[in-house]
């Protein structure tokens, strides 16, 4: 959502009159919406305007490569995991893969996650990109893999955390990371691959949802000062889901197993 935009009278009327040739050009007498999200109830429309308003759907393809575009741009996400006592940690990882919009996580199988994820294998990943404010939210279930292939697949050689896979490039490091999984000198927990620590977290999508800008800056603040003027809901963008069918065709189109 967009923070409220507060102006003083004067301003308002000023800024008004400025954008009102493209107020009225925006203007349309059809609104085609689409109502993607199945599991929602039919009264939430009038009591939720902006849900209704930035409702839509795409081709399955369409979807799928407007969320790889937002993984890219966000480069991490938060996964959520629940405790025994019911309480909601995050962390912030950076998937290692996302082909077939499964995303792995290479991870220390002696941190307290794991035993979050023996608890409830429930989980979501959510992404940001605050420079375009397009998010996407990842609701599915978690597995741990401790196959050394499928390790060695997804391992970086230039890093080694604890938490997730790190970008050194892309986080802008001057340094690269600390090696968070650590050689313990005992020939066994090496930190590289075949240390009984590594593991891989597979969360596997049961749906997303996400929203995408369909505006520039200039015209998200036209939606906010029209709203301020007309009262109508700003709604600059497109929020949207991916199916449990469209993940299924991800999967089986990139050839991801689960």
């Amino acid at each position: 959502m967009l923070a409220t935009l507060r102006l003083r009278p004067a301003d308002a009327l000023a800024r008004t009159a400025a954008f009102a040739p493209i107020l009225r050009s925006s203007a349309s007498p059809h609104h085609h919406r689409f109502n993607c999200f199945s599991t929602s109830s039919p009264t939430m429309a009038p009591n939720d305007p902006y849900t209704a308003k930035a409702m839509s759907d795409a081709s399955p393809s369409e979807k799928i490569e407007e969320m790889r575009k937002i993984v890219k741009e966000a480069k991490f996400g938060m996964l959520v995991t629940r405790s025994a006592d019911g309480q909601l940690h995050s962390r912030a990882m950076a998937p290692a893969s996302h082909k077939g919009l499964v995303f792995q996580f290479i991870a220390n199988t002696d941190s307290g996650k794991f035993d979050e994820l023996e608890n409830d294998a429930h989980v979501n990943v959510a992404f940001s990109d605050p420079n375009s404010t397009d998010w996407a939210s990842v609701s599915g279930t978690a597995k741990v893999v401790k196959d050394e292939q499928t390790i060695k697949d997804l391992w970086n050689p230039m890093i080694k955390s604890d938490e997730s896979v790190l970008y050194v490039l892309t986080l802008d490091l001057p340094d690269p990371p600390p090696q968070w999984f650590g050689d313990l000198k005992d020939g066994v927990r090496t930190g590289e691959p075949g240390d009984p620590r590594i593991g891989v977290i597979q969360v596997t999508p049961a749906e997303i949802r996400y929203w995408v800008k369909t505006r520039t800056s200039l015209g998200q603040t036209v939606e906010v000062i029209k709203g301020a003027v007309t009262g109508e809901t700003a709604a600059p963008g497109h929020l949207r889901v991916i199916s449990a069918s469209d993940l299924e065709l991800a999967r089986q189109t990139e050839g991801q197993s689960v």
